[in-house]
């Protein structure tokens, strides 16, 4: 199920008697650009939802970029001024100039902080598939999480992101290279480059995988560490 966003905060706030000692569960998908990422995680919140109806348990989310509407609800911003600090690289005089040019600047490093207080406290409350948006540096020491990363050849990926553009596959890959450079400096901000912390339990490749079958392993998983 697609997150509601205002449904979705009207709920968080109305439910006080969640045990916030106990955060999640939670499943972060990371991925390469041009892998199903979106696919997976409405496939997997109408799968889990399928269950949880049977049980008359709390309803699966999945949240990608509603993470920045929210930043920018708190910040007082547009969610695309928000997504720009992970857009752009900006150097400490480009941040000057924009402190002194705009009446409600919000520093770089408040934005992402604000980003990472967001995606936080939606782990915590649990029953969320969180897609991108450095997920899994940010709730990787919740005890009930599932940490997924859909990878796949760059000439297979190429293929899908030039029938998607309608654009050349050299200029595919370099749309490619681009984008996961940018994911990876993401997750590398809230958890230090090279750090072993942001490990995944599981990688998948979506050239050989289909969407389905993807979904089917990552519940099985969700079983065995008893996240449903």
């Amino acid at each position: 199920m697609k997150i509601d966003l205002v449904q979705y905060l009207k709920d968080r706030y109305e439910e006080r008697n969640v045990n916030s000692s106990d955060p999640g569960p939670v499943i972060t998908i990371a991925r390469e650009t041009g892998c199903p990422g979106r696919k997976i995680a409405q496939l997997l919140s109408e799968e889990l939802n399928r269950r949880t109806l049977q049980n008359d348990k709390k309803l699966w989310k999945w949240v990608g970029k509603e993470v920045f509407e929210e930043a920018g609800k708190e910040l007082s911003l547009e969610p695309d001024e928000v997504q720009k600090v992970f857009k752009e690289k900006r150097n400490i005089i480009d941040q000057i100039i924009s402190s002194q040019s705009q009446k409600f600047y919000k520093s770089d490093k408040r934005v992402r902080k604000t980003i990472g207080q967001v995606i936080r406290s939606m782990a915590n409350d649990g029953h969320v598939i969180i897609l991108g948006r450095g997920g899994v540096a940010i709730t990787r020491d919740i005890h009930r999480s599932l940490h997924i990363f859909l990878e796949a050849p760059l000439e297979w990926r190429a293929a899908v992101v030039s029938e998607k553009q309608c654009c050349p596959q050299n200029e595919a890959v370099k749309y490619i290279r681009e984008f996961d450079k940018r994911r990876a400096q993401y997750r590398e901000y809230y958890e230090g480059k090279n750090t072993d912390y942001t490990w995944f339990d599981a990688k998948f490749n979506c050239m050989t995988l289909k969407v389905e079958e993807i979904v089917d392993i990552i519940i099985k998983m969700m079983e065995i560490k008893k996240l449903i």
